[in-house]
């Protein structure tokens, strides 16, 4: 039989089993992108497990225990005791799995360079079980050339040949945590193949699961540029913001008002909003893969790295607006007590990944002050090996504070308490806009 009738056996057999839903899917990794990704292919019909090393979460996925903000408890709960969905350590599972998706972190290392070991250690124990007529995809942002330059070359190693024996592709993840709107089932998914078969399978099983649009490239690469293009648009967008809050301070103008003035132009501008600093897995991190891979090709990202170190500035800039209102006051950072409303890195979330405000507390605390923290999605958290509890928002913290700093806008705050009892308030996301301002209002 020659090789293309191979592929199309295979490869039409694998596209059957997603039409009529007799395939098994797995899930490596089931954290803020894969749990969300095993609900919704669990809800469209399919049996999957998912893989985590992790046992506190396999032992609560399998308890229909959700930690992620973006799945529905009713649906984990239902999955699970309907059997449609269970998770394990026990990477020997894989060999029962028709197709696989690869969503585990992509961090950067102590140097700012990508730290591929989890989607190796992953790709390795898929290549442990890794049979004719399987689906492998990647969906850990990362850098271009990771498909086909790092897991393809593993799972070769078995002697199976790609796009004739097993099918692999690359699909970055496009998870926007809180979002209302838009979720892992309606947001337009982009796709990119080893081969042409490999192409076609992936995109066979996207649609079967999803009702967003399922865009197709040449490539993995394509696919992998794309994910980094898009969060280094938002990263080096909201370094601008921040540019120009710090210009517009000096300058005595409310940039606040300047962005709503400009977003009136029906064209050619979109508004992005200054704030503390960027936080979560993506945008601080994703767009120093390519830095790092520009390298390879004797380029220097100048206007990357330079975003990068505006947006890492922040934090700074947000304790010397803390000085100067406690100075105003004739008190000192160092003796203060400084009260934060928010430590998750954006609205409404239960993430404090890389937040911005973990370095403004270790700002605080290395100049003096004492640092209380209030979030209504976030009970205790961890920085540098201390532990911190998140207090409730009182009328009596809010007016013996010194200054009350308002890091992230949840909804849940009142703030109309926050407006009548903060003696002295700082506010980085312009939260009070539809409220009453206490006597001493600062504004980012």
């Amino acid at each position: 039989m020659r090789a293309d009738q191979l592929v199309s056996n295979y490869s039409t057999e694998l596209i059957e089993k997603f039409t009529n839903k007799t395939a098994v899917i797995g899930v490596i990794g089931l954290g803020y992108v894969g749990l969300p990704l095993a609900v919704e292919k669990a809800k469209a019909g399919y049996k999957v497990i998912g893989f985590d090393v992790q046992d506190s979460k396999v032992e609560m996925v399998n308890a229909g225990v959700n930690y992620i903000g973006d799945v529905i408890d009713e649906d984990l709960r239902d999955l699970i005791q309907e059997g449609r969905l269970q998770a394990t350590t026990n990477f020997t599972f894989l060999d029962d799995v028709d197709a696989v998706a690869i969503c585990v972190p992509t961090p950067l290392d102590t140097y700012q360079q990508p730290d591929t070991s989890y989607v190796v250690n992953s790709t390795k124990e898929i290549a442990k079980f890794l049979h004719k007529g399987m689906l492998i995809v990647l969906e850990s942002t990362t850098y271009p050339g990771t498909t086909e330059e790092l897991v393809k070359p593993i799972l070769e190693q078995t002697g199976l040949q790609c796009g004739i024996d097993f099918f692999l592709a690359y699909s970055p993840e496009r998870v926007d945590p809180g979002n209302k709107f838009f979720s892992t089932k309606n947001t337009p998914k982009v796709v990119g193949g080893v081969t042409e078969a490999c192409l076609q399978t992936a995109v066979a099983l996207y649609q079967e699961v999803l009702e967003g649009e399922v865009h197709t490239v040449s490539s993995p690469s394509v696919a992998e540029m794309e994910k980094i293009y898009e969060n280094t648009f938002r990263h080096i967008n909201i370094a601008l913001a921040n540019e120009m809050a710090i210009l517009c301070d000096r300058m005595g103008i409310n940039v606040w008002e300047v962005i709503d003035a400009a977003k009136s132009k029906p064209y050619g501008f979109m508004a992005f909003y200054p704030g503390p600093g960027l936080g979560g897995h993506c945008i601080p991190i994703d767009p120093f893969y390519l830095t790092w891979k520009a390298r390879e090709f004797n380029y220097h990202t100048r206007l990357i790295e330079l975003a990068g170190e505006i947006n890492n500035s922040m934090p700074e800039f947000v304790v010397q607006k803390i000085g100067e209102a406690l100075n105003e006051q004739r008190k000192s950072i160092n003796g203060s007590a400084v009260y934060l409303l928010g430590v998750a890195y954006k609205k409404d979330i239960d993430d404090y990944r890389e937040s911005p405000v973990l370095k403004i507390i270790e700002l605080l605390e290395e100049r003096g002050a004492t640092v209380v923290v209030s979030d209504t999605h976030i009970r205790s958290f961890r920085h540098k090996n201390k532990h911190y509890e998140c207090v409730t928002v009182t009328s009596e913290q809010l007016a013996t504070a010194d200054i009350t700093v308002l890091t992230t806008d949840h909804s849940g705050f009142d703030y109309e308490l926050i407006s009548q009892y903060a003696t002295c308030l700082f506010d980085t996301r312009n939260a009070m806009r539809h409220h009453d301002k206490p006597g001493k209002y600062h504004l980012l």
